[in-house]
């Protein structure tokens, strides 16, 4: 068993450069990492996307999937996705025992901002900042974003610069990797007993 990490914030707030970077720290830390990335994701999933909300729940479902059954087969997983309903984070915390959330926050000029700068080639450029007309279809357009309720640590990505940020998803993911030992620890304890 192992643990999964989600990074969430509104869609610029740097959730795939603080995916990518903590993934990096960990693996020099002799910790393997799969970082999930909902754009990656989407692309398979729904590869000409119409974004209406059965697709956005079948394709963060899919993710939690994903997640979940990395983490069973013992390999720490990093999620990086808006995911702008809280129930789908819920659903994570749920169904993988060893779970955080990281929740980020940034003006939401900022995020625009970056988000105009957004490559192409997976969702376009604005398509979260509701920017859009009304009615355009994609993902979070119009649709408010959840902050979650409890996160296990909460960054600034404004106030803060981002080896700081890194290094505290870092010891998130060491006080995790201590959990989940304990638990597969009861569990072979518990197996060893019957």
């Amino acid at each position: 068993m192992s643990w999964a990490i989600w990074i969430t914030g509104l869609p610029g707030s740097g959730k795939t450069t603080l995916a990518r970077s903590a993934a990096a720290a960990l693996e020099a830390r002799g910790i393997p990492v799969k970082v999930l990335e909902l754009d990656e994701i989407r692309e398979v999933i729904t590869p000409e996307p119409a974004y209406t909300d059965a697709e956005g729940d079948i394709v963060h479902r899919a993710l939690v999937y994903m997640a979940r059954l990395l983490t069973e087969a013992g390999v720490p997983v990093i999620i990086d996705a808006t995911a702008h309903r809280r129930a789908w984070r819920e659903l994570a915390r749920e169904l993988i025992p060893v779970f955080a959330e990281v929740q980020l926050r940034c003006p939401a000029e900022v995020c625009h901002e970056r988000e105009q700068t957004r490559p192409r080639g997976r969702a376009p450029v604005s398509i979260y900042g509701h920017s859009l007309p009304r009615g355009t279809a994609g993902p979070a357009v119009d649709v408010p974003y959840e902050i979650s309720l409890a996160p296990e640590l909460r960054l600034d990505t404004q106030a803060s610069d981002r080896w700081t940020q890194v290094q505290e998803i870092v010891y998130l993911a060491r006080r995790l990797d201590r959990r989940a030992s304990a638990k597969d620890a009861c569990a072979h304890r518990r197996l060893s007993c019957k």
